[in-house]
């Protein structure tokens, strides 16, 4: 210790009673919180599985794998439908992740002036806010319509491939992607933004003062360093899109003929759940439950994939 400096200066001072009552509540507070969303969560695995038991109990895991979806013979399979929802939202995911990322650099990068830059942020998150259900308005009257020709131009080159095998005629797999796109999009870009402005500046300075390119430096230094960030965006917009309904309902075409083809119209189990719980009965509704609880099991493996796979980037950096 430095000479002439007092040890009691270094001491714990000594809090009012109203600050102690303060701290305790708060945590008290907040620990209650946390208790409500647990309990939330857990009451409604309990009414899924509680109301999925019957359908449980009769089809097993063969639900799983059984496409057939017959409410008068009371024979119910729900893997059309999870295979839409897998391929859908994969699909989209590909698309969306080089657009997302590609737009944050743009956006965090100067490339361009920053009045633009800020502009463009604030159309990226004015997208976000647009509802689905509007956006599947748009996709039915206009996108839709203008991607159609294209559909069938693809179809006559490839048709002999399975995924391109059959004529488009509407709502199908493919528009039911592409608006998927359109909604995961900003999630993507903006905590792709986000992560990549929480890169230090002495980062990038320090690659600048080796000799590296703009882009040798966003390649090398700026992307890596924000790749855990990134990673847990993209996994939070694959959960988006598992779970995404009105948009996805109005594009699809709802089928539960099980198809290759990403011109034939498909399903998901959202759009299932959607479009048959209103109207559902006996047997049907324990399906339907089925098939939600296979949802909820599916976006809880999305979840603990992405804490797992970001816990392990972060480590690296």
């Amino acid at each position: 210790m430095a000479a002439g400096v007092r040890p009691e200066l270094f001491s714990q001072r000594r809090r009012p009673l109203w600050e102690l009552l303060i701290d305790r509540g708060f945590h008290k507070v907040v620990v209650l919180l946390a208790a409500v969303v647990g309990l939330v969560l857990f009451g409604i695995l309990l009414t899924v599985v509680g109301g999925s038991r019957e359908a449980v109990l009769r089809f097993g895991l063969g639900f799983i794998t059984n496409s057939d979806w017959d409410p008068l013979a009371e024979h119910y399979g729900a893997f059309t439908a999870i295979y839409g929802t897998l391929v859908s939202s994969l699909l989209a995911l590909l698309i969306a992740v080089p657009l997302g990322v590609g737009t944050a650099v743009f956006l965090t990068e100067n490339i361009i002036p920053l009045a633009v830059r800020q502009v463009l942020g604030v159309m990226v998150e004015l997208l976000a806010a647009i509802p689905s259900v509007v956006l599947g308005l748009w996709g039915i009257f206009v996108m839709e319509p203008f991607l159609r020709p294209g559909l069938e131009t693809l179809h006559r080159l490839l048709g002999w491939i399975p995924f391109f095998s059959t004529t488009p005629q509407g709502p199908g797999m493919a528009p039911a992607v592409l608006i998927l796109v359109v909604m995961i999009l900003p999630i993507i870009t903006a905590i792709s933004r986000d992560s990549l402005m929480q890169v230090p500046i002495s980062l990038r300075q320090a690659a600048y003062g080796v000799g590296s390119t703009r882009w040798g430096a966003i390649v090398q230094v700026i992307l890596p360093a924000a790749l855990s960030g990134i990673t847990g965006g993209v996994m939070l917009a694959l959960g988006r899109a598992m779970g995404e309904t009105m948009a996805v309902t109005m594009l699809i075409g709802n089928s539960n003929t099980f198809s290759l083809s990403l011109l034939a119209p498909a399903n998901t189990i959202s759009s299932m759940l959607a479009n048959q719980f209103g109207e559902a009965d006996g047997l049907q509704v324990s399906a339907l439950m089925y098939a939600a609880l296979v949802l909820m099991l599916l976006t809880l493996a999305v979840n603990l994939l992405a804490q797992l796979v970001v816990r392990r980037l972060s480590l690296k950096m």
